[in-house]
């Protein structure tokens, strides 16, 4: 399959609503993360803003990884600071963190934090509702990211607050099973309850096959359906860590442009919605 992008689409404005910072020169690992990334995974400030100038990127949601830095923010608050308000930031932070610190997070350019499943063992955010509590009131996302059925372990507790949810990579349903699984059922549903959106990222992490993961299409086509447009984000999940094949940046957004070809979803999955999720300007 050829995907290629038209002139519309280039010109675009766009936010990209999933990518990270590591810059162990500058900000070094901890040692108690589980991956440190090295050589063409490293990404830095400086090199992420080259992407984005060469792609039409205008603005961007860094999310903190657990590989490499944990709960140390660093890196990434250096990243929204020097850019000029074009980049907002979802933290990996304490289940006990205070209301006072998560304020100045986002008085900082921090949008939400991040739970993490995958990377834990099971049972690993049970007991956290005084942190989405803390999230709530301050007019903070929960930013989740599961894998599987994953989502069954943690539906009561999030759907018995009222935090604003935002899943990562479609939800991670496991490859070859579609759309039918019942952790991905249940992100469907949210998404039809309208409490939560939903980031069309990461479709090597769902997909049995190489690029560009034509098995998983059908998992966007349902995630759009149950989701809505202003419900729905696009990120590339750069720089990449981990991945089984090489990926590239033009690439994936010439495929966001295969799965959403209609101009106008197409703007509202990458400006409008993300602008209003997040809180960018112009």
């Amino acid at each position: 399959m050829s995907l290629v992008g038209n002139a519309l689409f280039r010109d675009m404005p766009k936010v990209d609503c999933h990518c990270h910072v590591f810059d162990p020169a500058g900000f070094p690992y901890v040692a108690h993360s589980p991956y440190h990334p090295a050589g063409a995974e490293i990404g830095t400030a400086d090199q992420i803003g080259h992407v984005f100038a060469a792609h039409g990127i205008g603005h961007a949601l860094l999310v903190q990884p657990n590989s490499g830095y944990m709960e140390d923010n660093r890196c990434m608050l250096a990243a929204i600071a020097a850019s000029g308000g074009r980049y907002r930031g979802v933290a990996v932070v304490p289940h006990d963190i205070s209301i006072e610190a998560l304020a100045d997070l986002k008085a900082q350019g921090i949008v939400g934090v991040a739970f993490n499943l995958p990377f834990f063992p099971r049972g690993h955010y049970a007991g956290t509702e005084a942190l989405l509590e803390k999230l709530h009131a301050l007019g903070m996302i929960l930013q989740v990211q599961v894998e599987g059925d994953m989502l069954l372990d943690i539906l009561p507790m999030l759907t018995a607050s009222p935090v604003q949810l935002v899943f990562d990579h479609c939800g991670r349903p496991l490859p070859g099973r579609g759309p039918d699984q019942p952790g991905f059922r249940e992100l469907l549903d949210l998404g039809r309850t309208g409490r939560a959106a939903v980031k069309l990222s990461g479709l090597i992490k769902c997909s049995e096959q190489a690029f560009p993961f034509a098995d998983a299409h059908v998992l966007v086509a349902a995630l759009l359906e149950a989701f809505g447009p202003d419900a729905c984000v696009w990120g590339s999940d750069w720089p990449f860590l981990r991945a089984r094949e090489r990926l590239d940046y033009g690439p994936l957004l010439n495929l966001f442009a295969h799965l959403v070809p209609e101009p106008d979803t197409q703007r509202a999955i990458l400006w409008n919605t993300p602008r209003r999720l997040f809180g960018f300007g112009d």
